[in-house]
């Protein structure tokens, strides 16, 4: 199993706190956002946590070598990739390379989430949800009536559905998923100007 962790972008919600520390690396309760968010996931998994590459913009060495010692302390190791310019989140995920190959999470980094089940690797693929008020600030998922997902839309400006895309994703076949954000950039499909995951 493999972590891809998007992680390039400014923070500028929550300024002034990001001026000095990038968004993933700000600490609750003691540790920083992004490693919180590394064990989180490592408890929902039963296979070893091989790879965790961690995509930013430039953030310095001190920062990457923060990154790459919360890899080893998962006993994976770490990788940093570079985002050099914000063209969505499929183009933040297509940036960890070879990465995005076989069961793969992906996880943005500003997410904090505690679940009570473990992802089943027989699964194609498994989409975090939360129920919100606000639905028309976030993407959202619409289901069947088994809990499937049938249909994604980003930020509906009428009321499609209150569950909310919380920012973390299992994808049993990464080589496909790849391949799906690849045609998105090679045919230049863009959702509000960006290369979208929920489009691939």
């Amino acid at each position: 199993m493999k972590i891809i962790i998007p992680m390039a972008g400014m923070g500028k919600r929550m300024r002034p706190h990001t001026l000095t520390v990038p968004k993933p690396l700000i600490a609750v309760a003691g540790k920083p956002i992004v490693q919180r968010l590394v064990e989180d996931i490592a408890a929902t998994v039963s296979e070893p946590i091989e790879e965790i590459a961690f995509v930013v913009g430039h953030f310095g060495k001190q920062v990457e070598d923060g990154l790459i010692a919360i890899a080893e302390s998962m006993g994976a190791k770490g990788k940093i990739c570079y985002q050099d310019e914000p063209l969505g989140t499929a183009h933040a995920i297509l940036c960890a390379g070879d990465t995005v190959s076989g069961n793969i999470i992906i996880a943005f980094a500003d997410t904090l989430f505690k679940t009570d089940f473990r992802i089943d690797p027989e699964k194609d693929g498994v989409i975090w949800v939360n129920k919100v008020d606000a639905w028309q600030n976030f993407g959202v998922v619409e289901l069947d009536g088994d809990g499937h997902i049938t249909n994604f839309v980003e930020k509906p400006q009428e009321f499609v559905s209150d569950l909310a895309i919380i920012g973390v994703y299992y994808i049993k076949d990464g080589d496909t998923l790849r391949k799906e954000m690849q045609y998105l950039l090679d045919n230049d499909i863009r959702d509000k100007g960006e290369y979208q995951l929920t489009n691939a």
